[in-house]
């Protein structure tokens, strides 16, 4: 009877240490899923606004070129399986701009944040820090976009951008622990002309 309860008393121990290990596995990989779930690389894709019209001279909307390169870039971004899952979209305040990015949106149902051009750490830190780990489409102008990159690190050897070139994607990627990378890719009406000078560069600029 006594060796009975004894071996009772054993399986009753094996099977609690069994459920502990079990409750501490379980508790470690919940802890590594959201660690490395808070730690995701963070994916800026930044494009300049695309054709604008003529017409009012303070702040033009799209030209019909326009129209269809937006077009084009909703196509690239939506249908790619790389960057389906974008997750927020920021533009300046102007209507070249936001119709640039409204493609994008309409396709993904998501709204346009606003920001400041002048002032790039606001921008920044905005989207690091509400967005980390996700893909963020960002709608700037050729004298704002290399210095965004710089900014972040990236690379401080972005070309300058001519005022009539309209045709870069730059993606960045920024990891919770390595290198900040970039790629430039191309979409749309390809540009053949030849890059503006280094000094036509300026934050007063919004081209």
């Amino acid at each position: 009877m006594r060796n009975g309860n004894k071996d009772i008393q054993r399986r009753k121990r094996r099977r609690q240490r069994r459920i502990q290990a079990i409750v501490i596995y379980t508790a470690i990989a919940v802890g590594l899923a959201w660690f490395f779930e808070s730690q995701a690389t963070t994916t800026m894709i930044f494009v300049r606004h695309v054709e604008k019209a003529a017409t009012p001279a303070d702040d033009p909307g799209l030209s019909a070129a326009g129209d269809r390169r937006a077009a084009e870039l909703a196509r690239q971004l939506v249908d790619a399986d790389v960057v389906a899952g974008i997750d927020a979209i920021y533009s300046t305040p102007y209507r070249r701009t936001q119709d640039t990015a409204k493609p994008v949106a309409d396709a993904l149902g998501l709204e346009t944040n606003l920001y400041d051009p002048s002032d790039n750490e606001a921008v920044l830190a905005t989207i690091l820090k509400n967005h980390k780990g996700k893909i963020i489409l960002v709608v700037g102008h050729s004298n704002t976009i290399p210095t965004l990159i710089a900014d972040l690190g990236a690379s401080k050897n972005v070309p300058a951008i001519a005022e009539d070139e309209y045709d870069n994607i730059y993606i960045v990627s920024i990891p919770w622990f390595g290198k900040t990378k970039t790629i430039r890719l191309r979409f749309g009406e390809p540009y053949t002309g030849d890059p503006v000078d280094e000094g036509d560069i300026g934050v007063t600029m919004t081209e």
